[in-house]
């Protein structure tokens, strides 16, 4: 399960209808308490994507290290990365899967519907490489209510690049 709290969860969906019609992306810091991830921090990144802004994201290696060196200063892990979906349902896409690298990191998708937030799902990578990664819906859970049941619940570990 990924915790989140309102105003975290508040902060991933604003980004997204702010960069209506491109899609926004940032990574989220926390740290992993048994299976779950508590999600304690969102850094906003800029979408270096130029060619299509509108259906795809790349964070800078530069913000990336940034992101790194702050979730070490807080005693923290890098638990996933968030981005939206742009007039387009809040599930992974081959391109997402391609592009993720994370195994054990949790991937937030937005759905940001004529400029509207609407629907949020999380998703974590699994599998022991590369060539058998797969994304496995999570819950998600914001305050004390769970927004999303998934039909399967997540392995535990620490996400590895």
């Amino acid at each position: 399960m990924l915790h989140l709290s309102p105003d975290i969860y508040a902060q991933i969906r604003s980004h997204g209808e702010e960069t209506y019609p491109h899609e926004c992306c940032g990574a989220l810091l926390g740290e992993l308490i048994g299976d779950d991830w508590q999600i304690v921090k969102a850094l906003r990144a800029g979408n270096t994507r130029t060619d299509s802004a509108h259906n795809r994201y790349q964070i800078s290696p530069a913000e990336l290290i940034q992101f790194e060196h702050e979730a070490r200063s807080l005693s923290l892990d890098i638990a996933g990365f968030y981005h939206s979906h742009p007039d387009h349902p809040a599930q992974w896409s081959k391109i997402d899967l391609e592009e993720a690298h994370w195994l054990g990191c949790s991937y937030v998708i937005t759905a940001v519907e004529q400029g509207r937030a609407t629907i949020t799902n999380s998703f974590r990578l699994q599998g022991a490489s590369e060539e058998e990664k797969q994304f496995v819906q999570e819950e998600i859970q914001v305050g004390d209510g769970i927004i999303q049941r998934s039909a399967s619940s997540a392995a535990a570990g620490r996400c590895s690049e």
